[in-house]
């Protein structure tokens, strides 16, 4: 026996059928939308926020207290890079593979080839992933020998420029964001400071090498020739 129909309130766009609990007897015009709307902000209040639990050590065995925090889950950016080692002594060689595992946190198995515009030096590269900033701190692992010569490229990511660093015994490092395409980028207020101290226009070109990083660009340029054949490795730091 069917059950009896209740009557619908005013304004109402659907009713429930009773013999069939889940079938809908609509009536109203526009109906579709207003259904999938109340679907979906039914479907959104029963289903919680994903988190993820964190506890605070409180002991020295580790022990966590009662009270816990909740945070929600994050997901993490990452970018990625090459490491050109263009000239490095043999004894360096293995000490140079340790600070980069220091950095990325992973084994680092680089492949040394002669430098044959250095006699006695080797150089290498490796490509590597990880999170935004990682590049820097290549860098200055890497800077702790004064004698190596590298540059490190970190592509851009989600709210940070792409960027190039350029080491060189006796200049130290050079650091620039780089365009999409590879080229050097010179910001707005390095302009205006330059137009604005410039007393001549040689100065001014000077201002622009330097900016451009030129005196580091003519020490390695040699050095990039004789290691475009270089195989590449790619490395992938732990996080």
């Amino acid at each position: 026996m069917s059950r009896p129909s209740v009557p619908r309130p005013a304004g109402s766009c659907a009713s429930l059928d009773h013999s069939s609990p889940r079938r809908l007897i609509c009536t109203a015009p526009h109906w579709r939308s207003k259904v999938t709307i109340r679907q979906t902000v039914e479907r959104l209040l029963r289903e919680p926020p994903k988190y993820e639990r964190s506890h605070h050590a409180t002991g020295p065995l580790g022990k966590t207290n009662q009270s816990s925090r909740w945070r929600c889950a994050v997901q993490r950016r990452s970018t990625q890079g090459v490491v050109f080692v263009h000239a490095c002594p043999k004894a360096l060689c293995q000490h140079v593979g340790w600070a980069l595992e220091s950095v990325l946190g992973a084994p680092v198995s680089l492949s040394w080839a002669d430098q044959p515009v250095a006699h006695g030096s080797y150089r290498a590269e490796i490509a590597w992933t990880g999170a935004p900033g990682t590049g820097a701190k290549l860098v200055a692992a890497l800077k702790q020998w004064p004698m190596l010569r590298f540059e490190v490229t970190e592509e851009a990511s989600h709210g940070n420029d792409g960027e190039r660093m350029s080491y060189v015994p006796g200049h130290g490092v050079h650091r620039s964001p780089v365009s999409a395409n590879g080229d050097l980028v010179i910001s707005e207020q390095q302009l205006r400071h330059l137009a604005a101290t410039a007393t001549s226009v040689e100065a001014f070109r000077h201002g622009v090498d330097a900016l451009l990083g030129s005196a580091w660009d003519a020490d390695l340029e040699a050095y990039r020739y004789a290691g475009d054949a270089t195989p590449a490795t790619w490395l992938h730091q732990v996080v």
